[in-house]
Formats: structure tokens, sequence, C-alpha cells
């Protein structure tokens, strides 16, 4: 499993979702332009992320200029032509997308999803 990371920053753009192959794989996407701590505006940086499968959803209530945060996993891989250089590419994958307002003001991490509680009786022995 790997290491979650965390980004803030302002929507530049957002792609459609696509579909890849016969099995319907779909990717999503989307560029912010980083702000918070340590970032100087005379030298913005922007960063692209990808949403995959049903992840890609989360970019539909959102638009270009809203202030975001962004949860998500560095990934990569090699690749091997015969004849050609070993090459590297890396992946942002986002899984949790919230607006910046939203993130500061919730004292529990909202999962991107609506967590289930158990159901249990009230003749619990305590």
């Amino acid at each position: 499993m790997s290491k979650s990371f965390e980004a803030q920053g302002v929507i530049h753009s957002i792609d459609d979702t696509k579909s890849y192959g016969q099995n319907g794989f779909t990717k999503r996407e989307f560029v912010i332009k980083l702000t918070g701590d340590g970032e100087k505006a005379e030298y913005p940086n922007y960063v692209a992320f990808e949403l995959i499968k049903d992840k890609c959803a989360l970019m539909d209530n959102f638009r270009q200029g809203d202030e975001i945060q962004v949860t998500f996993n560095l990934s990569g891989r090699l690749w091997n032509s015969p004849g050609k250089p070993e090459k590297c590419f890396n992946a942002l994958q986002a899984w949790r997308v919230q607006a910046l307002s939203d993130a500061q003001n919730t004292g529990a991490p909202d999962m991107g999803f609506a967590q289930q509680m158990p159901n249990y009786d009230d003749d619990v022995p305590f």
C-alpha cells in the first residue's frame, strides 16, 4: 500500500472522462495551480492529477477556479521497449477531492464516500 499525500490549489482545467480498451477502463485528468504554504505567486506550480474508474465522478461538482484539496497516491511503473532505453512513468492518482473550505471546516476526514455505521441493538452489556 502506498502512502497518501495531499495538495491544495485552484482548478486550472478539468478534462472529460475517457474510456480505454475493451474492458471499459475510464480515466479523467485535471490540473491545479498549487496554493498554500511554500507556494510563491511569482513562480506558480501546475500539477496534473488523474482519477480512475468510479473516482472520475469526483470532479463533476467542481469548476475551473474552485479551490480544492486533493488526496492522492503516487504511483509509477517502468516501460521497456526492445532497442530503447528503459523509461519510468509516474502518476498522481487522486482518490478524494474536497472544496478547500469543506476540508478546513471538518474535524473528521471526508473519505470521499458515505461511511456505513454498524447497526447495534440497544441491549448491549455496557
